[in-house]
């Protein structure tokens, strides 16, 4: 077999895993790069030639950089399977139709503006539809433990990697009966005891080589209870300064974290009432995906309130904005109140908009609630950056900047050393989905564990034989 990692290889963005073996090649994950809008765009406006002639494309989860050059890949002539779970299908459709809608309106903004050397739309909606066709639901292993065929003595099956709704762990099976190898793929690994999902299902089968994420190899998250406690002490700092606090987030999976957490601390009567607006048309449609697949939710998520007959999406001030209009009023509005829009790293989206109106304004606060990439815009305010860029117009900082890093759906160190450490037979490991710090600093902590594993940091573009 030879593995080639055309995305996510020392970076954390435009996973792109390629699978050559029986003279079959397999795709696993097709996502965008995220960053600088010029290099962003140049980036996923071309894939690798290695991915031409594929027979099948495994998809991991639902993520933007996992799945978003899909649309692209299909424009250019792919018309075989794409493999994921129910729920991933489901919310995939909706974050490449909002990538495909996202591209255009951009270009028309920035059209009107009289920007100079604007780059086109890399793919429309209608390629986001048949993409869509070509979809083949593909159930957890725990629902339904046969193997699933792809062909050649080439078969795979899916944990559920506790990532976002829907997020799966690939292990693909190939070779002969008696010389048969096992590979495991993380797609992105969920960390523990956080709201809503369960925990990273583990591995039974013999794995021998493990492609893992290793986004925060370098850290670990604080408990969740500091995310609960640290939400309450701003948002009663804000209703005394009569402030607002602005809250950039993915719409999959952080917005409906922070739902919950905002349901729970008001149940709790931990937070004072105070307006909160959803203004995300994607993060909506997704909360409504996420009460289609209740039966993925964690026991905790059931306890708080699916059993006392309430939905964790809906409470009192909660209030989802659907339209422009909606949306430019909140401008008008005197805090206390909470926005939270996406996207998570500031990268498009309607979030733009409500940084403007807030990001000189002292008593505002920002608030960043995940993994900043390199050269977002979410990474220079998380660095300090004093002046920044927002439509192409120079802005000064003068908002609080903050972070919340709780509520990361990442395993942290701890969690992908005790996962690994789970691999008995594990003899080759592929860290991606990482910076090389990151990765660096987690290879010197496993390799002590375990001194005879092979651990191999790859270079984009890189192949290796297995």
């Amino acid at each position: 077999m030879k593995i080639t990692f055309l995305g996510a290889a020392q970076g954390v963005t435009g996973s792109k895993h390629l699978i050559e073996t029986k003279g079959q090649k397999i795709l696993l994950d097709c996502g965008s790069f995220q960053g600088h809008r010029d290099i962003t765009h140049q980036s996923n406006s071309v894939l690798a030639p290695e991915i031409n002639n594929l027979d099948a494309v495994i998809l991991s989860h639902a993520h933007a950089d996992h799945c978003c050059s899909l649309p692209l890949l299909v424009k250019n002539g792919y018309n075989k399977k794409i493999y994921a779970t129910s729920a991933t299908i489901d919310i995939a459709r909706l974050i490449m139709l909002d990538a495909a809608k996202i591209q255009e309106n951009d270009y028309e903004h920035l059209k009107k503006s009289g920007i100079q050397g604007i780059l086109p739309p890399i793919y429309s909606e209608e390629d986001v539809e048949k993409t869509c066709q070509l979809f083949k639901e593909t159930p957890y292993c725990k629902n339904f433990p046969e193997w699933q065929n792809l062909g050649s003595k080439i078969d795979f099956k899916f944990y559920n990697a506790g990532h976002i709704l829907g997020s799966a762990i690939t292990i693909i099976k190939y070779g002969q009966k008696n010389t048969e190898k096992i590979l495991a793929y993380t797609g992105d690994l969920g960390n523990t005891n956080v709201p809503i999902l369960p925990n990273p299902e583990y591995i039974l089968e013999p794995v021998e080589i493990l492609i893992s994420e290793c986004t925060y190899g370098d850290r670990n998250h604080q408990p969740i209870k500091e995310a609960f406690d640290f939400l309450e002490k701003i948002i009663n700092e804000a209703v005394t300064d009569q402030s607002r606090i602005i809250v950039p987030a993915f719409a999959l999976g952080r917005t409906q974290e922070l739902i919950y957490i905002l349901h729970k601390l008001h149940n709790d009567g931990r937070i004072p009432v105070i307006p909160i607006y959803l203004d995300s048309p994607l993060g909506n449609n997704i909360t409504d995906v996420f009460k289609k697949h209740n039966a993925d939710f964690d026991k905790q998520t059931w306890q708080d309130f699916i059993n006392n007959n309430e939905s964790p999406f809906s409470f009192e001030k909660l209030n989802y904005i659907k339209t422009v209009t909606e949306s430019k009023m909140l401008a008008q509005k005197i805090g206390p109140l909470i926005i939270i829009a996406s996207s998570g790293m500031l990268e498009g989206g309607r979030i733009l908009h409500h940084l403007k109106n807030n990001i000189g304004n002292p008593k505002s606060t920002i608030l960043l609630t995940g993994y900043q990439a390199e050269n977002t815009l979410g990474r220079k305010l998380q660095s300090g950056e004093k002046k920044v860029r927002i439509y192409g117009e120079l802005f000064e900082v003068r908002a609080k900047i903050l972070s919340l890093d709780e509520l990361s759906a990442h395993a942290d160190q701890t969690g992908l050393l005790n996962y690994i450490l789970t691999l008995k037979d594990l003899k080759k490991l592929f860290l991606v989905h990482t910076e090389h710090q990151s990765a660096n600093i987690f290879s010197k902590l496993i390799q002590e564990q375990k001194p005879d594993l092979e651990i191999i940091i790859p270079e984009l573009g890189s192949s290796f034989e297995v």
